[in-house]
């Protein structure tokens, strides 16, 4: 996966508006793409992400819960600094 294409999958949804798809029809195609066109290979790729992603979460919820984790700081608190 190339630089562009990494940028592009993490740019939020958010950002082109409500009721805006555009997005997720572009992250689709590119997921489909760079699985060749397989769309089980396609499908399994993001199940392993999710996966993925959900392990690091709990990973964090548990560092933080446990205390080897800092919270983040509130906007106010960094930019008193």
């Amino acid at each position: 996966m190339s630089a562009s294409s990494s940028a592009s999958l993490s740019a939020s949804p958010l950002d082109s508006g409500p009721l805006d798809n555009s997005h997720y029809e572009q992250a689709c195609d590119q997921a489909i793409a760079m699985c060749d066109g397989n769309l089980r290979s396609t499908i399994k790729a993001l199940i392993m992400a999710n996966e993925y992603l959900e392990a690091e979460l709990l990973e964090l919820q548990v560092a933080i819960a446990t205390g080897c984790a800092p919270l983040p700081s509130s906007p106010a608190e960094s930019s008193a600094a």
